[in-house]
């Protein structure tokens, strides 16, 4: 059965993307009007890393059985399609179009998928343990989430890691650590059936390549428990806030394996916060599996690397892990050193973007 699926964000999106056009179904990716007519002209080209391989292996838009447009917010209308995947960052959900665009999904009550660091706020509404009205500071505009409701939203851990290439165009991607999107199961059990669909069609996908049949990394993987997803966030404390220091960046790997000893006495603090909330210890990733996973990657965070490129905004999942720590009555010493050094980085790129008076 093909599947009519909207992602909003044309970089990281077509990650997931080129894994439901190899499963053959539709997806239309939300972008620029300049990106849009690149990739409906050219289509996507995403670069996957395989074991045994010694070069990348090339997935074309184009040459996969399913179909791709891409468009800008305005030209969406969202009650015709199944799913939307939500794969912006989480600032950008408040720019004028996309704005508008996210208020025509929540009218439409089309169900969403996130792979994004940052949490929806109607997902966060899902845990009972959660007063989310008091971690809407945490978000660049709240108001977006308002109208959605919370059992159409969940989360995937956007775990695979992948980058643009500086010398290629907007419509070339490549995956850096191939690891699964792992998803939360809806509050909505038709919903949920969707997705296990979705899981098993890019499960069985292969990829036709001279005569052989390659299975391509990155898969969906759907969960019962809510907070599966959670298991992300241990590791942008431990690593990828901790590549922001007060003059520099550093790299993933020298963020986490720098101080070994500390690097785990911040991931399991952050892992115990998950549990406290609802996590099973299953749900989360044990700090040795993560610390392999971060020895191979070499360079400084996507946060760190706008946070020193002078951008007055990010996705603060720190911030969120501290006020989430606050409503339990914890704290962390170095939590709050982590989200004192980016809201000093932050103000000094606001300030320095303020215009000067004549």
């Amino acid at each position: 059965m093909t599947t009519s699926i909207l992602i909003l964000g044309a970089s990281y999106g077509s990650l997931l993307a080129t894994k439901l056009l190899m499963a053959g179904h539709r997806v239309t990716l939300v972008c620029t009007p300049r990106t849009a007519e690149l990739i409906n002209r050219d289509g996507t080209v995403v670069r996957f890393p395989l074991r045994g391989r010694s070069e990348l292996v090339e997935l074309r838009s184009h040459d996969l059985p399913g179909t791709l447009r891409a468009a800008s917010p305005e030209q969406v209308d969202p009650a015709g399609f199944d799913l939307a995947v939500l794969g912006m960052q989480e600032g950008q959900y408040g720019e004028d179009g996309v704005r508008q665009l996210m208020a025509r999904l929540a009218a439409a009550r089309t169900p969403c998928l996130a792979i994004m660091n940052m949490p929806p706020l109607p997902y966060l509404r899902r845990i009972p343990r959660l007063r989310a009205e008091l971690l809407e500071p945490c978000y660049t505009d709240p108001s977006v989430w308002e109208a959605f409701d919370p059992a159409l939203v969940t989360l995937a851990s956007p775990d695979p890691q992948a980058f643009r290439p500086a010398d290629q165009p907007k419509n070339v991607l490549q995956v850096g650590l191939p690891t699964n999107f792992k998803a939360a199961s809806f509050g909505d059990q038709a919903l949920t059936a969707l997705l296990r669909r979705l899981e098993s069609d890019i499960e069985l996908a292969r990829l036709d390549a001279s005569g052989e049949r390659l299975e391509i990394p990155v898969k969906l993987k759907v969960h019962d428990s809510l907070f599966v997803p959670l298991a992300k966030w241990p590791m942008l404390l431990t690593g990828n806030y901790r590549c922001i220091r007060a003059t520099e960046i550093i790299p993933i790997r020298e963020a986490v394996h720098g101080d070994i000893v500390l690097s785990r006495e911040i991931y399991d603090w952050t892992s115990q916060l998950c549990i406290r909330l609802g996590a099973d210890a299953a749900d989360l990733v044990p700090f040795e599996k993560y610390a392999q996973a971060a020895s191979s990657l070499l360079k400084p965070s996507s946060a760190a690397r706008a946070l020193f490129g002078g951008a007055s905004q990010i996705e603060r999942v720190d911030s969120l892990v501290k006020r989430i720590a606050q409503q339990l009555e914890l704290s962390n010493e170095h939590v709050n050193e982590i989200v004192g050094l980016v809201d000093a980085r932050l103000s000094r790129n606001r300030l320095a973007q303020e215009p000067v008076a004549a």
